[in-house]
């Protein structure tokens, strides 16, 4: 049993409930907090256990957001207001602190579910006389808008944004833009409803 799981009793999402929680958040508060492109709001619980660090980028939480346990949050990303991102999810994006391409935004009040992937690259491989991983990556932006659920077991590929308000269901794979307000489920993921 590791000393966080001691602390927080096995919770997966950091909450203030109990003392071990509360110590628990502080430490990763901070350790998601010490890289010098890291701006984590000062109101954010995040789990120890989250793996966070900009890399070449820049990584933003805003206000009372949450970060569970495993989560890998890593690069050119940025987390709105009061979203919350759930165990194991693995979310990267790319590219220097001023470049949108290859960036990852998530808005406020974003609900990811556990286990999600939410990429903004892709391996080139275009020449099949070269090894792919000499071909570099294609780099698109991921947007999700505002007041969005992310089912588990999603996967969002690069260069697709989800529209405010929409709901992707478990397991579905998004390969294409999702309008505002829509349900859209399958692999790939189409609507097949809106919420309007």
């Amino acid at each position: 049993m590791s000393l966080w799981t001691f602390l927080d009793g096995a919770y997966s999402m950091p909450d203030k409930q109990t003392l071990g929680r509360r110590i628990s958040c502080k430490v990763g508060y901070w350790l998601a907090n010490r890289h010098r492109n890291a701006v984590i709001h000062r109101t954010c619980l995040i789990s120890p256990e989250a793996k966070i660090n900009p890399r070449e980028g820049r990584l933003e939480i805003g206000e009372e957001s949450t970060i569970a346990l495993g989560v890998l949050l890593q690069g050119n990303v940025t987390v709105g207001k009061h979203s919350s991102i759930q165990a194991y999810s693995n979310i990267v994006g790319y590219g220097l602190p001023d470049e949108q391409q290859g960036r990852v935004v998530i808005g406020d009040d974003v609900r990811i579910a556990s286990h999600a992937i939410i990429i903004a690259g892709n391996h080139r491989f275009d020449d099949p006389n070269r090894p792919i991983r000499e071909q570099g990556h294609e780099l698109l932006p991921i947007t999700i808008e505002n007041d969005v659920w992310i089912a588990g077991r999603v996967s969002i590929t690069a260069g697709v944004t989800i529209g405010r308000g929409s709901v992707i269901g478990g397991g579905s794979v998004v390969t294409r833009d999702i309008p505002p307000y829509s349900i859209a489920v399958g692999v790939p993921a189409k609507v097949v409803k809106s919420r309007k």
